[in-house]
């Protein structure tokens, strides 16, 4: 199948029971057994639950892995995959990392014994220097959150293979539409699905694919032991949304473009960051391994007051903590999503107050350029 037919016929797209062709909601918590153990496959459902399964099974197909897990966020489900780990173990984060990743490894994990350390994988010697005898797993963001860095994921999974270690990647930005892990050597591939695999702004959502039957098996013995799993409701509608994903992340790519051009000529601009750009550091590599550069773009306007003076004149551009949904967003990173890390990280990371970070949406793409223009002269 082609990537857009698999968004709507992968996984389990019809109800085998009725033929429905929008897979129904299966809103309960138990199930009948003819006899001890005798049940059809589901007998509780934080174990199991149709609904929950259908998306799982789909997002185990658009990831090409061996099996796919439905979290209530995708906090959750990158807790989840952390738990894999035991006290005493270590993991090498990207150093740009989301906000609410850095303050679970380093104020809640910590705590069970993860140790944890943030560098800049796009610089393979940095995570080759990072590597401890304990290290079990390198996580990497690509592209990051929010100044956009790519890593090779290609040559970070052969280098963590080489060292028995397991190569994890969240996918958010880039969706498996424009990007696959797995087929790149990764071993576990996350999503916060909130994002733009639901693209609505109407659910909150975790997802992870794990690429063999032991992860398999390791994972749902965490998600079933551990609770932190997706309602049928919430499943159903990041199936629904997960149906136009193809035409969301292409018009967005197209809108995207057009608004990096502008912002690159724009004197009130310092600097733009976005993976498409040619001057991007990592380009080359992103082109090797992603089909569209996505719709997320950061920019400095060089002071707090300066992106201050910013937000209080944008009309289309939604002031909100999230990104991905078919409405324009807009951010202050360091007070915003960011402001956990510590504002002496922040500074190193290149996090600064006039950082601003536009999630691009499906509006008509003069109107946000004239928003964009207006607001900044």
């Amino acid at each position: 199948m082609k990537r857009k037919t698999k968004l709507i016929h992968g996984g389990i797209s019809t109800d085998p029971a009725t033929g429905a062709v929008s897979f129904p909601i299966y809103q309960v918590s138990t199930y009948k057994q003819e006899g001890v153990g005798g049940h059809k496959g589901y007998e509780y459902s934080r174990t199991g639950n149709p609904t929950r399964f259908a998306l799982e099974e789909l997002i185990k197909d658009l990831e090409g892995g061996e099996a796919g897990f439905a979290f209530g966020s995708g906090m959750a489900a990158m807790t989840a995959v952390m738990m894999l780990f035991n006290s005493g173990d270590h993991v090498i984060l990207t150093d740009d990392v989301y906000g609410g990743s850095f303050r679970v490894m380093t104020k809640v994990l910590n705590r069970l014994g993860i140790d944890s350390t943030f560098v800049d994988t796009s610089n393979l010697e940095a995570i080759i220097s990072a590597i401890k005898p304990n290290t079990k797993a390198i996580h990497l963001e690509t592209p990051t959150n929010p100044l956009l860095k790519i890593t090779d994921i290609e040559q970070v999974a052969k280098l963590a293979k080489e060292h028995g270690l397991l190569t994890i990647v969240d996918n958010t930005f880039s969706t498996p539409y424009w990007q696959n892990p797995i087929e790149l050597g990764a071993d576990i591939v996350l999503h916060s699905a909130t994002k733009y695999l639901g693209g609505h702004s109407d659910v909150v959502a975790g997802l992870a694919v794990v690429n063999s039957k032991k992860l398999a098996e390791d994972l749902h013995f965490v998600q079933n032991s551990t609770g932190g799993v997706l309602g049928p409701q919430d499943s159903w509608l990041l199936i629904r949304g997960i149906k136009t994903l193809g035409i969301r992340m292409e018009e967005t790519e197209k809108n995207t473009a057009a608004i990096v051009d502008f912002l690159q000529g724009h004197p009130a601009v310092k600097k733009v960051y976005y993976p498409g750009l040619e001057t991007h550091p990592n380009h080359s590599i992103a082109k090797k391994q992603v089909r569209g550069f996505g719709g997320m773009v950061s920019f400095d306007v060089g002071s707090a007051e300066n992106a201050d003076n910013l937000l209080s004149k944008i009309h289309y551009f939604t002031l909100a903590e999230s990104l991905g949904a078919v409405e324009s967003l807009i951010s202050v990173p360091a007070r915003m999503t960011h402001a956990s890390i510590p504002i002496e990280r922040r500074a190193e990371l290149g996090i600064t107050d006039g950082l601003v970070r536009i999630s691009v949406g499906l509006e008509d793409v003069e109107d946000l350029i004239d928003d964009l223009k207006q607001a900044l002269e």
